[in-house]
């Protein structure tokens, strides 16, 4: 099972090309095929692991720039290193997934496609729900919250000490940012994401394209 990011920008006429910048910021993540342009203003990468797709998925959403399908399907092995050769329904659904997320208005420009139709929307509300909370943090909380790590104990005052503000201020910044929640249903999302492979047998052309 495979998992393809296709990320194009909303608004590249108004601040240029910033499809560098997100590739960098994806850069740490584990790829089957890393993140790479592939046309004009959009980028593209393969992965194998549901909770990573999350991860890509959310960062892109934070930066507020970027429509993000997230297709899930299988794709031809041995993976290739450059995009442009690799085939399979992954990047269909992908492909459809993207273009879905560019006619999402004022909603969370996200989507998910995959062969079970049904879970893919159920994965697809929950990311958009994570998405709902990531991309409303103001720079200030991103501060407090880039320096935590989900699961680690006694943290907060750690943090305060780094960026000069008191243990309080940074305990309010986590609450207020629903940092805890979103931690906690990361795993949800993942779970549900690969849960939508569903049928392999199923070609794309045989699913209903939803709008």
């Amino acid at each position: 099972m495979h998992f393809v990011l296709t990320i194009n920008q909303r608004d590249s006429r108004e601040v240029g090309d910033l499809v560098p910048d997100l590739i960098r910021s994806l850069r740490h993540l584990p790829a089957a095929v890393p993140f790479q342009r592939t046309v004009g203003d959009e980028a593209q990468g393969v992965l194998t692991d549901a909770a990573t797709a999350v991860e890509a998925a959310l960062t892109a959403i934070r930066q507020r720039r970027w429509h993000v399908g997230v297709g899930v399907g299988e794709l031809q092995v041995p993976l290739p290193e450059n995009l442009s050769d690799v085939r399979g329904y992954g990047l269909v659904y992908s492909r459809r997934a993207v273009e879905r997320a560019q006619r999402t208005g004022d909603r969370v420009p996200l989507a998910v496609e995959g062969p079970d139709a049904e879970l893919a929307a159920e994965a697809e509300a929950v990311l958009r729900l994570l998405g709902l909370i990531v991309a409303a943090r103001s720079e200030a909380e991103w501060k407090v919250l880039d320096l935590m790590t989900p699961g680690a104990r006694g943290q907060q005052k750690f943090v305060a000490q780094e960026l000069g503000i008191t243990a309080q201020a940074v305990s309010k910044a986590v609450v207020r940012s629903h940092w805890s929640e979103e931690w906690a249903t990361r795993p949800a999302a993942a779970r549900l994401l690969g849960l939508v492979y569903g049928p392999a047998s199923l070609p794309p052309a045989a699913l209903p394209y939803r709008a």
